[in-house]
């Protein structure tokens, strides 16, 4: 396969898991970019967001994070799930912030991976560090063609 192949791939996958993701969609996610292994995700910080302290509940910016790591792990066009992941919140998140959700994979042999998430705020601040452990199940991201129909 070649790179152009393998972005545009990659690309696919992402926009077809975001079609078919109601949650992240529900939280105004938006995809900005995929690459084999990596996504970037953005996401405005709603009023309906904020919890009692003031600040971006952490519930979101792990949903954020684990968004970018689905659209990572799923780059390849084979079906994988989360086996464990964890967070450390860094900084608050505010009313108003933009964040942005960078995964990159860190390994990926046999069918498991690793990917690391880093959430940055408007300005480049870190918010949050993330880490997602992958496991590749059957099927594919994409339908696959019969060429008998």
């Amino acid at each position: 396969m070649t790179n152009h192949e393998a972005m545009h791939l990659a690309s696919t996958c992402a926009q077809t898991m975001l079609q078919r993701d109601a949650a992240s969609q529900a939280m105004g996610m938006r995809l900005l970019s995929a690459a084999p292994g990596c996504a970037r995700v953005g996401m405005s910080v709603r009023a309906d967001m904020i919890q009692g302290h003031g600040t971006c509940h952490g519930g979101y910016l792990f949903a954020l994070a684990d968004s970018a790591f689905a659209f990572a792990c799923n780059s390849y066009n084979d079906a994988t799930v989360a086996i464990g992941c964890s967070i450390d919140y860094i900084a608050p998140a505010h009313q108003g912030d933009t964040l942005t959700a960078d995964c990159i994979e860190q390994s990926r042999s046999g069918r498991t991976g690793n990917y690391d998430v880093r959430i940055e705020n408007q300005q480049g601040q870190l918010i949050a560090l993330f880490h997602g452990k992958s496991y590749k199940v059957r099927g594919t991201v994409l339908a696959q063609e019969n060429p008998n129909e």
